[in-house]
């Protein structure tokens, strides 16, 4: 196979995606590949790196996002990047533990403007017409049956057993909310994902609270994070969501994913706190948004892993 029909592919997406964000008055950034902090995720590892005469590590970043954050402090405006990322352990035919996220930051921005760039780059990449917004409740209660909002932990680990979902060895989470969210995250991958984005792209919305990451609470609906993920013919393409500003909601939830870390068995994280500083007045209220550029050319080329678009692999 020769490399250059993947190279111009990869570079016409890649071309065709800035004429999207250039016509809307975004900037491309670049921002360190490696840094002395990493935002702490409870299901994401990253890559430690131990520099000669250098106590501390430094960690090949998993996302550009504390960095782009850091710049949205100071009032970088709407920005977007191509970004080299790293999780240690991700291999399989839509993962590797090197690739590339395109990932964008738009101040003032809501759902409703991050939907009108998705279907633009659909359309330029894909070659679809539209797309479709489906929340959470609707998907769940169509696919598997429950109403994930009102659902106990073990009413969610029924309704996947009911599909016939392998539950994870080991027995029920100690943490009564840890077990909640890995019935959740369970019925999504394995009963909802695969129904969505088969006519057009899907985004879907209006997510439980305890799943927010980063996002805002939406505060006309308690229990409704203002975050999405994107799915096209049933892949997971693209997750984001309107930006939680505060300093304190942002320590809390991330002091939240390393006790996860800690119940898991995995590292518990050094709280980032130059992310943490630049977060309160100086952070605007906007939306913020990560693509799976590799997956994204996988589906453009209509193959069926990402290894068949890259001229590279982790086994480089």
């Amino acid at each position: 196979m020769t490399a250059r029909p993947i190279l111009e592919l990869r570079a016409r997406v890649r071309r065709d995606l800035r004429g999207v964000f250039d016509g809307r008055g975004f900037l491309e950034v670049d921002t360190p590949v490696l840094s002395r902090e990493v935002l702490p995720e409870a299901h994401i590892d990253p890559i430690a790196v131990r520099l000669e005469g250098e106590r501390e590590p430094r960690f090949l970043q998993a996302s550009p996002e504390a960095l782009m954050k850091r710049l949205l402090a100071r009032a970088a405006g709407p920005i977007y990047q191509f970004a080299q990322a790293f999780r240690a352990g991700e291999r399989g035919g839509q993962h590797d533990v090197e690739f590339i996220l395109l990932e964008w930051y738009e101040p003032g921005g809501t759902l409703d403007d991050a939907a009108s760039l998705i279907e633009a780059f659909c359309t330029v990449a894909l070659g679809t017409r539209g797309i479709e917004r489906v929340t959470c409740l609707d998907a769940f209660t169509r696919y598997a049956a429950i109403d994930p909002f009102v659902a106990t932990a073990e009413e969610l680990e029924q309704a996947a057993r009911r599909r016939g979902v392998n539950l994870p060895e080991g027995g029920p989470a100690a943490d009564p909310d840890e077990r909640w969210d890995r019935g959740f995250e369970l019925l999504l991958a394995e009963v909802v994902q695969p129904q969505l984005g088969r006519e057009r792209p899907t985004m879907l919305v209006d997510w439980p609270a305890s799943q927010a990451a980063f996002a805002r609470i939406d505060p006309a609906t308690p229990g409704v994070a203002r975050r999405f993920e994107l799915f096209v013919a049933g892949v997971e393409l693209a997750n984001g969501w309107e930006e939680e500003t505060s300093r304190e909601v942002l320590a809390e939830r991330i002091g939240r994913a390393n006790t996860v870390r800690a119940q898991a068995g995995r590292t518990v994280l050094p709280l980032p706190e130059r992310l943490l500083a630049a977060h309160g007045d100086a952070m605007p209220a906007g939306f913020g948004a990560a693509l799976g550029f590799d997956r994204l050319v996988m589906l453009a080329a209509g193959a069926d892993s990402i290894a068949a678009v890259r001229c590279f692999t982790h086994e480089a």
